[in-house]
């Protein structure tokens, strides 16, 4: 009996937890009417002001997802104290690389802009990606250019990191196999060598200052198991704050999925991650 009323206590936490989160969609941020500019909100009303904001950019290969699939880690985020924002960018066949991360650069320039309206604070800005997300996330961090491009200082506190795919697009390309997936990637980095040499976040690891949180599964791709660890020496040696954590018995599309459930032991990373970056930037 016990056991029941405690199951049902949970269940009702969960239910009011969940009423309390508030969404807003579909929030275009380039000023077109293009769906694929567009963003999620996901955040607690509860009158608490300038809470830290995490902006996710989803993966898919450069060629398919959207933010509508991720609604889970929004509101899930948003239960633990942490505005959440989801973002659309455009894909491959119809943009290449340089443009899905200068409309990545513009969703922050109105993120920092607009988000106090949402009770969080555009001086505490992290931004997360998985798999080709993780790849745009640091290429507007590292790259100096996109940020410019859109006329905002860089105002990303922290980056985290989920199954990065493509740091190093040169190494990788130069070394795959040509199968279905590398004639894929072509579409989004020409077949030219010197664009994916330009293209790849770990061309720019010196301009890194920022603190890093970097996950990788057991089980992923070579590639991502390979370059995770190269990323993480090389902020290491310039003296960069950076964590890295291996996910046991976990490939690279469970190293997202995982995190459906709010209890998943990457949530207490990231927001330590979060809260520890806010207190020292404040020492």
């Amino acid at each position: 009996m016990l056991k029941k009323l405690a199951l049902v206590m949970l269940l009702f936490q969960a239910i009011i937890s969940s009423a309390q989160v508030k969404t807003a969609k579909n929030i275009n941020y380039a000023g077109n009417t293009e769906i694929k500019n567009t963003l999620n909100i996901f955040y607690k009303n509860d009158g608490v002001a300038d809470k830290p904001v995490l902006v996710f950019i989803h993966g898919g290969s450069w060629s398919s997802g959207k933010k509508e699939t991720y609604w889970w880690l929004g509101r899930n985020f948003a239960r633990k104290g942490i505005v959440t924002v989801i973002i659309n960018y455009p894909l491959a066949p119809d943009a290449r690389y340089g443009k899905m991360a200068e409309d990545c650069a513009l969703a922050l320039k109105w993120v920092q802009g607009n988000i106090s309206t949402y009770q969080a604070s555009a001086e505490k800005i992290f931004v997360m990606g998985h798999s080709a997300g993780a790849h745009l996330s640091e290429l507007i961090n590292a790259d100096p250019q996109y940020f410019k491009k859109v006329g905002l200082k860089n105002p990303i506190k922290g980056v985290i990191l989920n199954d990065p795919f493509g740091l190093d697009l040169f190494e990788y390309l130069t070394t795959a196999e040509k199968d279905h997936f590398y004639y894929d990637f072509m579409r989004t980095f020409t077949t030219k060598p010197d664009v994916w040499k330009i293209a790849s976040p770990m061309h720019y690891a010196g301009n890194i200052k920022n603190p890093h949180l970097l996950f990788y599964g057991e089980k992923t791709y070579r590639a991502i198991k390979i370059q995770t660890p190269i990323l993480y020496e090389k902020l290491k040696a310039n003296h960069v704050p950076v964590v890295m954590k291996e996910i046991k018995g976990k490939s690279h599309v469970p190293m997202i999925s995982q995190m459906i459930f709010g209890g998943n032991d990457l949530y207490q990373e990231i927001v330590e991650f979060i809260q520890k970056t806010i207190s020292d930037k404040k020492q």
